[in-house]
């Protein structure tokens, strides 16, 4: 992957293959970005013009041009990958990222600005909570105390290391911190504050901002072959995140799936207040995404977030930063957004985000979810100051 297929982000490919041509590539790098943004993408297409040589341009020898054809599986022997995995169908138990090289080619080749949650169903294991755990740490440790296969550079992209879990942290730090000579690692977050301060510390940073409505618009056009006007209307949905907008365009994003559990949701819990009965729908509700897989639940309870502060925005009159349309017939935002407002969307917003909190720790999710949808009634029944 070379830089010329990463979207946008211009100032970032220039800082990289600076630091490259200058021979000053720091030895442990963090890259933070939203899902979509790009983040990925970046780190294989800088891993490739390191491992490759491509300084000075994308355009070299024949050495470098073999290299470079060994990118295109993402097979060079040089570069290593460590990722968030669960025991599937496949693989029982001790899973490790090794066991799921085809399926993690695949997915760069068809999805590289592919979501978590995106990986977990190419896996089958939406259900399960994947981590990086300490098998996969000694792998690594194992792996880069190895010589580099053609004597240079040996990269290794650790991606969504937050699911690094503590004793696999723990065994990578003085790795980290002391890494064997010509060896880069590049650790790619979505928040950076679930990854060990040790590691942090030890690591420089980069941030990757959401990607530009026009950089969007632009390769929908080039990529999907979209019509302009269909592809500008979906970068504005899409908020920076080009893997929301191709699953727009293909209409298997599931936000018309969240939308109508939302809705059911909210107008049930608008009814509940002094109606007995209508408890009843919102715990027959949560038990329905309930049953769902935990991956699932999360983006969906991510889903509502955006939702309320989509809505807050819109009561506020802050129309131009509002891209959400929802498809309903009979449910318009401009309608529900009087009833978000600053004297309720923090206890909202705290709320989901518990219920997130305690859903990736194993909580019963009917318990968190009807417990969510009995306080959703009380706030939404709150009086703007």
């Amino acid at each position: 992957m070379l830089f010329n297929d990463v979207i946008g982000l211009p100032h970032i490919k220039n800082h990289l293959t600076t630091t490259a041509d200058r021979n000053r590539i720091p030895h442990a790098q963090l890259f933070t970005g939203k899902p979509g943004s790009g983040a990925l993408p970046m780190a294989i297409a800088y891993a490739q013009y390191i491992l490759c040589k491509n300084t000075g341009g994308e355009n070299n020898d024949e050495t470098a041009a073999n290299c470079n054809l060994k990118f295109r599986n993402f097979s060079h022997p040089d570069l290593h990958f460590a990722f968030p995995v669960a025991a599937n169908d496949k693989v029982k138990s001790h899973p490790v990222s090794s066991h799921f090289l085809d399926e993690w080619r695949n997915f760069l080749k068809t999805n590289a600005y592919g979501s978590l949650y995106d990986w977990y169903q190419s896996l089958g294991v939406e259900n399960k909570q994947g981590k990086i755990g300490v098998d996969e740490a000694q792998n690594i440790v194992k792996s880069l105390s190895l010589k580099a296969y053609e004597g240079g550079f040996k990269v290794m992209i650790i991606w969504m290391a937050e699911k690094m879990n503590t004793e696999a942290a723990n065994k990578l730090l003085k790795l980290i911190e002391e890494p064997p000579n010509n060896t880069v690692f590049i650790l790619i977050a979505e928040d950076e504050e679930q990854i060990i301060q040790t590691i942090r510390s030890r690591c420089q940073s980069l941030y990757f901002p959401p990607l530009s409505e026009s950089d969007i618009a632009e390769n929908l056009e080039k990529r999907e072959n979209c019509n302009p006007a269909i592809a500008k209307k979906i970068a504005h949905q899409a908020n920076g995140d080009y893997t929301k907008a191709t699953h727009i365009l293909r209409k298997n994003a599931g936000d018309e799936q969240f939308e109508a559990w939302f809705i059911s949701w909210i107008r049930s819990a608008f009814k509940a207040k002094g109606n007995k009965s209508t408890v009843l729908e919102l715990v027959a509700w949560s038990e329905e995404i309930a049953a769902l897989g935990r991956e699932t639940q999360k983006s969906f309870l991510l889903y509502c977030i955006d939702f309320f502060r989509q809505s807050l925005l819109m009561n506020y009159k802050a129309k131009t930063l509002v891209y959400l349309e929802p498809s309903a017939e009979k449910f318009k935002l401009e309608n529900f957004a009087p009833y978000v407002h600053g004297n309720n969307i923090i206890e909202i917003t705290d709320a989901l985000e518990t219920a997130i909190y305690h859903i990736e720790r194993n909580g019963n999710s009917k318990i968190i979810l009807t417990d969510l949808s009995i306080r959703l009634t009380r706030f939404l029944h709150k009086k703007a100051a």
